[in-house]
C-alpha cells in the first residue's frame, strides 16, 4: 500500500516515540505494572490518545490508516501500552464521539482525546464475553437518575480510568434491546476496583474486575437512548478489530527484527546462522506472513477510511494478524534457541504479550463466525 505525506510522518513520529521512549524501559513498566503517567501525557501531546477524533473535540483527526500505522509502532514497543492506546481509541473515543451528547463529548471526550483522561470500556462480565444477551448488570432508575449494580470482568484500564462506559440492562424482558450504555465517572462511589488481575502477559496494561455495588448516576449518565445498548457496543467492531490487528502485527515485527538481527550476527559451523537454509527460510516465511498481515490491516483501515462496510475485513485482519503473529513470534524463539527463553532477550516478553489478540475484541472462533457470515450474503 502507498501511503501518503502525512501517514509517513505520522508512521515515522510514532516509530521515533516507541524507539526511543518506549522500547528501553518496557522491561522495568512490566516488572512495575504500570505505565508512568508522564508516557501517557507525552501520547495524549502527539495525538496519540484520540487520533481519529476531530480537531473540535481535542483529537487530532487523522484517518484510519494512520491510526493502524500509529498503533502498529506503538505496540512493536509494548504490546500493554498499545492496548491501553487502542482501548482509549477505540470504542472509548469513538462510541463517545458518535452516541455521545454534547455534555459528554465535553467533558469526557475531549480530555480522553488530549490523554488527560483514559477511558475504560465496561462490557464483558464474569459469565458473559461473546454474547451480550447474557449480562447481568443492571440499571434501575430511581428519582435522581440510576443505580448501577453487577460486575465486570477483563476491563482495561480498570484500575486508572477517569470515565467507564458500562453497559447494563434497563429492562430484562427485552433481550439485546433491553441494554443501555452510561459514561460514569470512576470517582463516583460504588465504583470499585475489586480485584487487578495476575496475567501471563501484557501485565503493563491494567485489566481489572469492576465491582458496582449500588452506585447512582444521574438521568444524563445515559448514552444514547434507553435500549440502544446493544447498537453502541457494536458500532466500534470494526475498529476495535483493525486496532487489535495492528497491535498483533506491531509486536510480531519486533520479534521478527530482534531474530533477523541476531541471525545475522550469531555465528555456526564458520558462517552467520541465516546463511542456514533452516534458518533463512524460517525467517523468509516469518517476513511473508508478517507483509500480509499489515498489509490486509492496512486494507482494512482504508476500507473504513472510505466509508465503506469493512467488517468482514476487519475480522478477517484480526484473524490472520493474530495468529500469524503468534507463529512469528514462537519461529522468533526458536531462532534464537535458548537466549529466545531468557527473561532479558525481549522475545520471551513478546509471546507471552501476543497471546491474548486471538482472544480480545472477539476469539478467533467468533472473528471465523462473523467471516463465514459475511461471504455467505
Amino acid at each position: 500500500m502507498i501511503l501518503n505525506e502525512e501517514q509517513r510522518m505520522i508512521r515515522d513520529m510514532a516509530a521515533a516515540f516507541s524507539r526511543d521512549r518506549i522500547a528501553p524501559y518496557a522491561h522495568d513498566w512490566e516488572k512495575a505494572g504500570a505505565i508512568p503517567q508522564a508516557i501517557l501525557a507525552e501520547m495524549g501531546a502527539l495525538g496519540l490518545m484520540g487520533m481519529t477524533v476531530p480537531s473540535d473535540y481535542d483529537g487530532a483527526g487523522t484517518d484510519y490508516v494512520s491510526y493502524a500505522l500509529a498503533l502498529i509502532e506503538i505496540a512493536s514497543g509494548d504490546g500493554g501500552l498499545s492496548t491501553l492506546m487502542s482501548v482509549n481509541n477505540a470504542p472509548m473515543c469513538a462510541a463517545v464521539l458518535k452516541n455521545g451528547s454534547a455534555a459528554q463529548k465535553e467533558t469526557y471526550l475531549k480530555p480522553m482525546a488530549r490523554g488527560d483522561m483514559i477511558g475504560a470500556f465496561c462490557l464483558t462480565e464474569p459469565q458473559a464475553g461473546s454474547d451480550a444477551s447474557m449480562l447481568k448488570t443492571s440499571a434501575s432508575k430511581t428519582n435522581a437518575g440510576w443505580c448501577l449494580n453487577g460486575t465486570k470482568q477483563f476491563i482495561t484500564s480498570g484500575r486508572i480510568a477517569g470515565v467507564a462506559l458500562v453497559f447494563a440492562v434497563t429492562d430484562p424482558k427485552a433481550g439485546k434491546r433491553g441494554l443501555s450504555a452510561f459514561l460514569v465517572d470512576t470517582k463516583t462511589d460504588g465504583f470499585n476496583v475489586a480485584s487487578v488481575e495476575e496475567k501471563m502477559g501484557q501485565k503493563t496494561s491494567d485489566t481489572c474486575q469492576i465491582l458496582f455495588d449500588n452506585m447512582h448516576i444521574p438521568d444524563d449518565a445515559l448514552v444514547g437512548n434507553i435500549g440502544e445498548g446493544y447498537k453502541i457496543a457494536l458500532a466500534n467492531l470494526e475498529t476495535g478489530r483493525i486496532g487489535i490487528a495492528a497491535q498483533s502485527v506491531g509486536m510480531a515485527r519486533a520479534a521478527y527484527r530482534y531474530a533477523l538481527s541476531y541471525a545475522k550476527d550469531r555465528t555456526s559451523f564458520g558462517k552467520p546462522i541465516i546463511e542456514h537454509q533452516a534458518v533463512g527460510f524460517r525467517l523468509a516465511d516469518m517476513a511473508t506472513k508478517l507483509k500480509a498481515a499489515e498489509l490486509m490491516v492496512l486494507n482494512a483501515a482504508a476500507k473504513k477510511d472510505a466509508g465503506e462496510d469493512c467488517l468482514t475485513e476487519a475480522c478477517m485482519a484480526k484473524l490472520y494478524a493474530s495468529e500469524a503473529a503468534e507463529e512469528i513470534c514462537s519461529a522468533a524463539l526458536q531462532t534464537l534457541g535458548g537466549y529466545g527463553y531468557l527473561s532479558e532477550y525481549p522475545i520471551e516478553k513478546i509471546c507471552r504479550d501476543v497471546r491474548v489478540c486471538q482472544i480480545y475484541e472477539g476469539t478467533s472462533d467468533i472473528q471465523r463466525i462473523v467471516i463465514a457470515r459475511g461471504i455467505a450474503t
